[in-house]
């Protein structure tokens, strides 16, 4: 892939990302702790999207999260049940949230989280 094609990616997984955030109501330490940036550093994206260069890891942390709003719409239809779910308690991450558990920092907490959601949204396919 060519760094413009590159760039152009992260752009639009950036934007995809910021409306993300916007519907989940997140605020910008939750935005800084699932993307492992800096608030400074998403401030800086925010303000001027044109310069934005999310790397891999960015990418793919917005690509878990946009598969987990897939699987939700996929589950709940184009709601507010489905955002509402990723603040109630679910047994499947002990006493914890969805979101909680996607708050913990890692790739690896999205990854658990999306893959969660997927076996019920491809169940009857």
């Amino acid at each position: 892939m060519a760094v413009a094609e590159k760039k152009q990616t992260g752009q639009i997984a950036l934007a995809a990302f910021r409306r993300l955030a916007e519907r989940w109501n997140l605020r910008i330490e939750d935005q800084e702790v699932l993307l492992a940036v800096p608030k400074r550093t998403l401030y800086n994206w925010y303000a001027r999207p044109e310069g934005a260069t999310p790397d891999r890891d960015k990418i793919e942390r917005i690509s878990y999260m946009l598969g987990i709003l897939g699987g939700l719409t996929a589950i709940y239809g184009d709601n507010s049940r489905a955002d509402e779910w990723l603040r109630r308690e679910n047994d499947a991450f002990g006493t914890q949230t969805p979101l909680q558990r996607m708050l913990g920092g890692n790739v690896g907490d999205l990854a658990a989280v999306r893959a969660y959601v997927d076996r019920f949204a491809h169940v009857g396919w």
